[in-house]
């Protein structure tokens, strides 16, 4: 196999647990715009979840797109709720700037920084994300030239362009000289391996098939990838 010169990642549930951030950021968001406008005794937070999924799927393009499709949601529940269009749209993007807020709280795993550091010697760095993190917000963004996000770019994972794209930022880099690292088996595994890259799998959920494909290997935890990578020079 032709050696590993560049490292592609995902981010939530990859460099953090994501499932409290999202916690914090969904209610935290909803709780600070009914203190303003009162709309949750009419539209509780469930029905705003219903109705972004609803919205999503009318919007098939940017579906993608979780800042737009959670901001235009709001406006439009807004508006039905009374508020004159003007003054929803003001609240709807108030919110959205205190989800963002809320949504860039993480603490990343304590062994990342230091790990970024020493492969950022070693190999071309990039990040593909189809959140809404802004990576270039946290102190580990400085170890990424390279940033694609691909839900707002209309191209979410499993979509192929993002993984090309960074690929091509990053040298350009033939895909079997890149090694994507990702929690998802969908969004992560399957289409890098597709493009001929190798895949480090963070199986946090243990969730591996009984044999996984040639170039796919198993981690538990971001903490092993850089044994997985000294074994793949040896």
């Amino acid at each position: 196999m032709r050696p590993i010169t560049a490292l592609t990642f995902d981010l939530d549930d990859t460099f953090w647990d994501n499932a409290p951030v999202m916690a914090r950021t969904e209610t935290g968001h909803y709780d600070w715009l009914h203190e303003r406008v009162g709309h949750a005794e009419h539209f509780p937070l469930e029905e705003y979840q219903r109705r972004r999924l609803a919205f999503a799927a009318r919007h098939p393009v940017r579906r993608g797109d979780f800042t737009w499709v959670r901001r235009e949601t709001l406006r439009e529940m807004l508006v039905e709720f009374g508020l004159e269009a003007a003054d929803a749209a003001h609240w709807a993007e108030a919110a959205i700037e205190r989800m963002l807020a809320l949504r860039h709280e993480i603490e990343v795993f304590e062994e990342v920084p230091a790990m970024l550091d020493a492969l950022g010697q070693r190999y071309r760095l990039g990040a593909i994300t189809n959140g809404n993190v802004d990576l270039t917000r946290l102190a580990i963004g400085r170890h990424f030239p390279v940033i694609i996000n691909a839900g707002e770019s209309l191209a979410p994972k499993p979509d192929a362009r993002p993984f090309l794209a960074a690929l091509a930022r990053l040298g350009p880099v033939p895909p079997s000289q890149g090694l994507h690292v990702g929690d998802s088996w969908r969004e992560d595994v399957l289409p890098a391996r597709r493009l001929g890259m190798r895949v480090a799998w963070i199986d946090k959920d243990d969730e591996r098939p009984a044999t996984l494909p040639e170039g796919v290997y198993r981690l538990g935890h971001i903490r092993e990838l850089p044994a997985l990578l000294d074994r793949l020079t040896e």
